[in-house]
């Protein structure tokens, strides 16, 4: 590397830096995320044990995510104890979220040294005196942060050894602009830590294919895939690549059946080392009803491994055996399209989204070429000019990508589940692919693909700019807990709706501390019956409550987006929302607050509505229409709910009984 290549490097990983810690208190530490909260919640309790005998005790240890420890206690939240609960996450990246916690509390009198103001005194190294829920919390999304940085640079890396320098600068580039690794980045959760694994192991792998006779490389790569099982399951399938490298490396078939047994054992101890108690905790039983495929009958399975029940149970919940409200908005899409187009649209933007697939469609067409060629020896002389041209041979290194790329994307997209975050690990390889076809075609149109390569990162790093944006405006959830604080009178009666955010949040309002507590909270469950089940009895249940309440807040689009949608599953709940919306209940919108990302003066706008056949409610008309947007069309709510919600408040002005109600959403 040059020296303008090394400062363009740095550059490419400081301006990663700054886009992923840009905006760590996005929610304001009030937990928006459940996922991220309910991770931040287990690690208040994880600490380092008073004796070795209790240590890996699961029922005792403090260590163990599968149950709260007798006599945890966290200060300024409710923490459970000495009973199971349910962890769908690997331990790895709870356990350095804690580790990293534990590291900057004893670097706290350094606060004292640094301005008040700087997020590295008051939030990181503690100097607002967060409590260990929110101060965990701020350094995990930090680690986080830095975690997704130094998989730029293995991008970089990446990119360097499949095609050059100048693609694995580019490759780093587009990736550390990818709005959807900066929005991940600033969570507490495993995926940014499965991908930065994911793109360890396939890099290394890369060097082994190309070094077959070098064992560190394949011994690192093999550690790489533990600790990826060890961040999110997903990973087992890097052992796809592994296996092609077995049979890549003209070892004998005894050489390589040793080979695999030294891989796996390798991952085993990477992954029993920081996932202990996925082997030691088996209090959690549990039966896999027997099966019949064809002719075979698989007989019942019965365990009691906590891991393996969490495993199955998120397996069950993607491939769309178990039916959970959040995960109806994917009734009705269409495997693989859908999550290309929320990447196209949404998690890279149109032309880096284009760039990135059609590098990865390159790849994929020199892999079925080389395949035929193999097959068919006439064939190599017939493809030659092909070959030739932009359609060199498939290097072994790009051989890795492949062999995990395409299963991988064939068995994630085609899940029922689609949450955005479940491509993640593949922009990387994707980026890193799309560099190299525009570094082949600058072989033959120099022009064309420094002109594509500088429009992909000039509209790329204004997507990634417009959405850091929206982190300097207060979060939703946070404007309409502050106007009931000041508005609604205290033991006013709230309703909220189950599955979303329970509003308000206690906060601060003038400098003093306004508890959730002072109003009477009910819940409305509107998503729980589904097609028979939407009956008049669930929409009368819930009429009652409404009628009684003072305030009726919508905190975001994920029950009317999934009812309006879906008729046929919800014929009533999606007739209660047309008439809400419409004013015919006697609930009047007062205060609607929400943010996207910007440009300047230019909202880049997600549709809320049109998706869900559903008219804004005036009030909600009108602030849109009070504001310039670009709409971009629907966004995955996995997206949007968050960091961007759109929130409404509904006061009680009509005072309709549930029988008037009833009546009004039955008229024709």
């Amino acid at each position: 590397m040059t020296r303008r290549q090394r400062l363009l490097l740095v550059l490419v990983l400081l301006l990663a830096a700054l886009f992923r810690l840009t905006g760590l208190d996005w929610d304001a530490y009030e937990h928006y995320h459940p996922d991220e909260r309910y991770v931040s919640w287990v690690a208040t309790t994880i600490e380092w044990p008073d004796s070795w005998d209790t240590a890996f005790d699961p029922q005792r240890s403090s260590f163990n995510p599968f149950y709260w420890p007798p006599g945890a206690s966290s200060a300024g939240i409710e923490v459970l104890q000495d009973q199971p609960r349910d962890f769908a996450y690997g331990h790895l990246p709870l356990y350095m979220g804690v580790a990293a916690t534990r590291l900057v509390e004893r670097l706290r009198p350094l606060a004292g040294l640094l301005p008040e103001s700087w997020l590295l005194a008051s939030d990181l190294l503690n100097g607002a005196g967060l409590v260990e829920f929110d101060h965990l919390t701020a350094v995990a999304r930090a680690l986080t942060a830095l975690v997704d940085v130094a998989t730029v640079f293995l991008t970089f890396t990446l990119g360097r050894r499949l095609y050059g320098v100048w693609p694995g600068l580019l490759a780093a580039a587009f990736l550390a602009l990818t709005v959807q690794h900066i929005q991940l980045a600033h969570f507490f959760l495993s995926d940014p830590y499965l991908t930065f694994l994911t793109t360890a192991a396939i890099l290394l792998m890369a060097v082994t294919a190309q070094r077959p006779g070098d064992l560190r490389p394949f011994v690192l790569a093999s550690a790489a895939i533990g600790l990826a099982v060890g961040a999110k399951f997903a990973a087992v399938m890097l052992f796809l690549p592994l296996l092609l490298l077995m049979r890549d490396a003209a070892l004998s078939e005894r050489q390589a059946a040793g080979r695999m047994l030294l891989a796996v054992a390798i991952a085993a101890l990477a992954f029993a080392l920081t996932n202990p108690f996925a082997l030691l905790d088996w209090s959690c039983p549990f039966t896999i009803p027997s099966t019949t495929i064809g002719p075979v009958t698989i007989p019942a399975l019965s365990s009691g491994s906590c891991y393996l029940k969490n495993v199955l149970q998120q397996s069950d919940m993607v491939g769309g055996g178990i039916s959970y409200p959040f995960t109806r908005q994917y009734i009705g899409t269409r495997a693989y399209i859908y999550p290309v187009l929320m990447q196209l649209r949404w998690g890279m933007g149109w032309l880096l989204g284009l760039v990135a697939f059609a590098g990865f469609g390159w790849l994929l067409l020199r892999a079925l070429v080389g395949v035929l060629a193999g097959r068919r020896p006439g064939l190599d002389r017939r493809l030659q000019p092909l070959l030739a041209g932009s359609w060199p041979p498939l290097s072994a290194g790009e051989g890795v990508v492949v062999a995990f790329a395409l299963p991988f994307f064939l068995v994630t997209g085609g899940f029922f589940v689609k949450f955005m975050r479940y491509m993640q690990p593949l922009l990387p390889l994707l980026v890193v692919a799309g560099a190299g076809l525009l570094w082949q075609i600058a072989r033959q149109r120099r022009r064309i693909a420094v002109l594509l390569a500088g429009l992909t990162l000039a509209a790329t790093a204004l997507y990634a700019v417009a959405f850091v944006s929206l982190y300097a405006e207060p979060h939703p959830w946070v404007m309409v807990s502050r106007w009931l604080h000041e508005n609604a009178r205290t033991a006013s009666v709230i309703a909220t709706e189950k599955w979303d955010e329970a509003l308000p949040s206690s906060v601060t309002v003038g400098g003093e501390l306004r508890s959730r507590n002072v109003f009477e909270a009910v819940e409305l469950d509107w998503l729980g019956g589904i097609g028979p089940n939407d009956t008049t009895e669930k929409l009368a249940h819930n009429l009652e409550r409404l009628a009684a309440s003072d305030y009726l807040i919508v905190a975001s689009n994920r029950s009317y987006g999934v009812a309006g949608r879906l008729p046929a599953y919800y014929p009533l709940t999606g007739r209660y929302y047309a008439h809400l919306f419409a004013g015919d209940l006697g609930f009047e919108p007062v205060f609607v607050s929400g943010r996207a990302p910007r440009l300047g003066p230019l909202w880049l706008w997600p549709d809320r509505f049109e998706h869900a056949r559903l008219q804004p409610p005036p009030l909600a008309a009108e602030y849109l229409a009070s504001r310039p947007l670009l709409h971009l069309g629907y966004a995955d709510e996995s997206f949007t709910v968050y960091d961007q919600p759109f929130a409404i408040i509904f006061r009680n002005t009509g005072r309709l009984s549930p029988a008037e109600m009833m009546a009004r959403i039955a008229a024709p």
